[in-house]
């Protein structure tokens, strides 16, 4: 049975909120004001330590991300309401179904590190090949230790921003979002410390990548519980958040590419035309054609401007009924979040399906794999890994040297007294918080978890940065 009124809850960890209203602004608020979010402004989306402020950043991104999850909210009532939304246990219910919606595509990027994916990559080359050796040093004198060391293992090699998001609103901001906006953030439903399923697993594709830590695990079972989301299953808004974002990458970045003067209109038209030609696909042909052949009957020198406002108006309007359509026709595998696929990936034979397939090779092959961006990428990879290599100190300290090293006392290692210093408060707070909850009878066990931990922190330093942040921190600790 379909009844929203068990996911949509005003509950959460602290300073509850009774009425449902008051609940979705107040958690509106509070994400429209944390720095975490601010900070999207100055976060790569392809293009990093971009001046031109035409091009898109993470906050820009979701900010359009935002407003297709609206729309395709919106929609998807005006097909319940002729049941009758008390039918679904959406009486009264309308504006927290937009608004959660809304709202987690605002969030779906922040966790995300400066420079892109490219950095989740860097991070977790690093953490394999610098902080694993350290663990090894740890002492497991039982089964239930070496477990957890294994445990701790795969989770530190796991870095993810959508895992990252979790903890950035969780603890390190401390949002304290209802836990219907928080279930509605976790993307993917596999703990980084869990093993990937193979293809025709169960959840193959819910699980396909982290979108918690070990860190985490205790809160996500805890929203889980509360909200009757069972294991491997997502909330069911998430659907429509993950369709908004595909939506939106749609002509974005072959938008931007232009502005960046990597292509030009007629090279993105002929490339579209000729990969549609190849694959026998006419209905993205002839949205592109008849934009095309319109902007090009205008002689403004942004023509451009006029051709890709023309297609993404064509494209996300036909998207979006498709995504509702496919949301309504699977309402209630979506609604248990058992539904394994993405709402644009389940028709493969869809005209819609080939056109995204169609406009992503070409971004792929014409943007991604462009000499200039992929340099970027590789400067990105230096400062990243260049600020690890610098705060690896901090990793080497035993627990009682990095006790003493909060409490400001003097320890031998000098480097890591002045390397602390940098590092912020709340992300200080968080390890604190997360150590004093730890049982210290069990030593070996204590002291693993805490250095887990005091890894966790480095990473969220340094996977919290802006792009020019980073740069800046690269160049200043370096002397360059």
């Amino acid at each position: 049975m379909i009844d929203y009124k068990q996911k949509i809850s005003t509950e959460r960890e602290f300073y509850p909120i009774n009425d449902l209203e008051y609940s979705i602004e107040s958690d509106r608020g509070r994400i429209l004001s944390a720095p975490a979010f601010r900070r999207l402004q100055k976060r790569t989306q392809v293009f990093a330590l971009e001046l031109n402020a035409s091009i898109r950043t993470r906050l820009t991104h979701s900010l359009e991300v935002s407003q297709t999850a609206r729309f395709i909210a919106k929609n998807i009532l005006s097909k319940l309401e002729k049941d009758g939304l008390a039918t679904y246990g959406l009486e009264g219910c309308k504006n927290a179904f937009i608004s959660t919606s809304e709202m987690t595509s605002l969030l779906h990027d922040i966790g995300n590190p400066p420079f892109g994916h490219f950095a989740e990559q860097t991070i977790n080359k690093w953490i394999k090949e610098n902080a694993l050796p350290l663990i090894e040093t740890f002492p497991a004198s039982t089964d239930k230790t070496k477990e957890l060391k294994a445990t701790l293992s795969q989770d530190l090699c796991n870095y993810d921003g959508n895992a990252q998001a979790i903890r950035v609103i969780t603890k390190l901001q401390r949002l304290n979002l209802s836990y219907t906006q928080i279930a509605s953030v976790v993307k993917y439903t596999r703990g980084a410390y869990e093993e990937k399923p193979t293809k025709g697993e169960p959840f193959d594709y819910l699980m396909k990548k982290p979108g918690f830590y070990y860190s985490e695990k205790g809160f996500i079972e805890k929203i889980q519980d509360k909200l009757n989301i069972k294991h491997g299953c997502r909330f069911p808004l998430t659907y429509i958040m993950e369709a908004a974002d595909d939506i939106s990458y749609l002509t974005a970045d072959l938008e931007d590419s232009v502005e960046k003067g990597i292509l030009n209109l007629d090279k993105v038209y002929e490339l579209i035309k000729a990969e549609c030609e190849k694959e026998g696909e006419t209905y993205l042909l002839e949205v592109i054609q008849d934009r095309y052949d319109q902007a090009k009957k205008n002689d403004e020198p942004y023509q451009f401007s006029m051709f890709f406002t023309l297609v993404r108006a064509k494209l996300v309007t036909s998207l979006v009924y498709h995504v509702v359509d496919i949301y309504i026709n699977n309402h209630e595998a979506i609604f248990e979040g058992s539904f394994n696929s993405a709402l644009l990936e389940y028709d493969k034979e869809s005209k819609y399906y080939k056109a995204i397939k169609i406009l992503q090779a070409i971004s792929a092959k014409h943007i991604y794999q462009n000499k200039d961006v992929q340099t970027l990428e590789l400067q990105g990879y230096t400062i990243i890994n260049g600020l690890l290599n610098i705060f690896k100190p901090l990793l080497e300290l035993t627990c009682k040297d990095f006790e003493a090293l909060l409490h400001d006392e003097r320890i031998e290692c000098f480097i890591a007294m002045r390397l602390i210093k940098r590092i912020s408060s709340k992300q200080i707070v968080a390890y604190q918080n997360d150590v004093k909850a730890l049982n210290r009878e069990d030593t070996e066990q204590f002291e693993l978890l805490e250095w887990y931990h005091r890894v966790r922190l480095v990473i969220d330093y340094i996977s919290g940065m802006t792009d020019d942040f980073a740069l800046h921190e690269y160049q200043t600790l370096l002397a360059l």
